[in-house]
């Protein structure tokens, strides 16, 4: 967790229990609502019916006091914005967030670096939502089909990720999979996994998007695997 994060956490904690944190649970790219109960149960909080809209709406209004800080203590993974940026001008494409992080403070994450300009947040899969990461990519598509008209699957979903968790969800999802080697998982760890191409990063804009539409050609719709993997 970032410091902004941790803070904000704790901050929730109190306002919820009023009592203060004194157990961290660590995220490792799990959802906030499954670490707002584990961080409840390992400081002793039984949990109840009303503690988990509480705690995230409390938490939601702590990092939202602190957006300012997130430039400064953050980072940003370099060539996100030109990757972004890139794979937008392919035609018919929409991009989103499938992520841990409560939608309000996603928001707030990708805004502070400017990352949100090619972001449609409505159609993605959020922390508050308690669904497998696979259950929450296949939400994610029946939004995005509800919002365009179009139908989202497997045939034309690319999860970019850069962990073997995120993998996996695309391979239940039956979507094709860009593994990022950001430093959560190993290269060697995201070919294992599943994934379709792994990057070491975001930092060449015409590979990703050369990657995204090599995994959405009309050969890998209509079920065989791209060329060049």
């Amino acid at each position: 967790m970032s410091i902004v994060t941790r803070e904000a956490y704790a901050e929730a904690f109190r306002s919820v229990t009023g009592r203060p944190l004194v157990k961290l649970t660590q995220a490792n790219g799990r959802p906030d609502s499954e670490i707002v109960f584990e961080m409840l149960a390992i400081n002793g909080i039984v949990a109840e019916d009303d503690h988990l809209p509480t705690f995230l709406d409390a938490l939601a209004g702590a990092f939202g006091a602190r957006r300012r800080r997130l430039a400064k203590d953050g980072r940003m993974m370099p060539g996100a914005r030109d990757a972004l940026k890139a794979v937008a001008r392919l035609d018919g494409v929409v991009q989103s967030v499938l992520t841990g992080t409560i939608k309000s403070n996603a928001v707030h994450k990708l805004t502070a670096f400017s990352l949100d300009k090619h972001i449609d947040f409505e159609i993605g899969g959020y922390g508050e939502e308690v669904y497998p990461k696979a259950t929450l990519l296949q939400v994610a598509q029946g939004r995005a089909k509800q919002r365009y008209g179009a139908t989202f699957d497997g045939r034309n979903t690319v999860l970019i990720g850069d962990s073997a968790r995120d993998v996996q969800a695309a391979r239940i999802a039956g979507a094709a999979m860009i593994g990022v080697a950001s430093g959560r998982s190993l290269p060697a760890e995201l070919h294992e996994a599943g994934a379709d191409v792994v990057l070491p990063d975001l930092s060449n804009p015409s590979e990703v998007v050369a990657a995204v539409a090599g995994l959405t050609t009309p050969a890998r719709r209509a079920g065989h695997s791209p060329a060049g993997r």
